[in-house]
């Protein structure tokens, strides 16, 4: 994983080059977000490979894709194949417009999905709700993303940030790599938890300001890969 400054600064990614590798973190990160409940049924994530291309997990529930079962390499200057999921144009419209983002989830958080049927994303209220500062932008329309109209739409309220909520049908989150976006879906679902819980106690909320959150939302001492560690324990490969 590296670090969270590159999410900001327009930087390219290097290439991978070992397809054998990538499809295995795929995989792995698929199934982690069906172990943890943040996906079900419907949801999907991927890895660039390089500058043109990023490789997608099977279209199958994530938590159930075998270790044989590989993705679909998809161009992000070309039309979706036809075996891929019609929501991956979120992906490929993000890395079309974000060089420096290495993997995507796309999502279903039990307590995401709560929230923005109130019309609300997460405030910056713990400290992995930190690494979402200012703030996480709502999507406000419930439809699925079918069309490259939309997906474009959706891919410049993302803009520079790491996070979209969708009102009623989930997240999708971006990182420098799939691992990272992995652990950052977590800590949106976690700071979901937060503000709903604060919500029901019908108190006052202390929000974090932008200079606290930016000194939180730290890497060193391996918090993201600690993170990583636990949501992929246990994993076949």
């Amino acid at each position: 994983m590296t670090s969270a400054s590159n999410l900001q600064d327009g930087t390219v990614l290097p290439v991978i080059r070992d397809r054998d590798e990538s499809e295995i973190i795929v995989r792995r990160a698929a199934r982690a977000l069906g172990r943890h409940g943040l996906v079900h049924a419907y949801g999907h994530c991927s890895q660039r490979l390089d500058e043109k291309h990023f490789l997608v997990c099977a279209p199958m529930p994530m938590g159930t894709i075998p270790n044989e079962v590989n993705g679909t390499v998809v161009a992000i200057d070309k039309p979706l194949p036809p075996d891929v999921l019609g929501e991956v144009r979120i992906h490929r419209e993000i890395y079309r417009r974000r060089p420096d983002v290495g993997g995507i989830v796309r999502s279903m958080p039990p307590r995401a999905m709560s929230l923005s049927a109130l019309g609300r994303t997460p405030r910056m209220l713990h400290g992995m709700g930190a690494y979402f500062s200012p703030s996480i932008p709502l999507w406000n329309d419930p439809q699925l993303i079918r069309s490259d109209e939309s997906a474009e739409q959706m891919a410049e309220l993302f803009g520079m940030g790491c996070a979209v909520v969708m009102r009623g049908n989930g997240t999708v989150v971006a990182a420098d790599s799939v691992q990272d976006a992995v652990v950052l879906t977590w800590y949106l679902e976690d700071s979901a938890r937060i503000e709903l819980d604060c919500l029901a106690a019908a108190d006052e909320v202390i929000v974090l300001t932008e200079t606290e959150a930016k000194a939180r939302a730290t890497r060193s001492g391996r918090i993201f890969e600690r993170m990583w560690d636990y949501l992929t324990h246990g994993d076949p490969e």
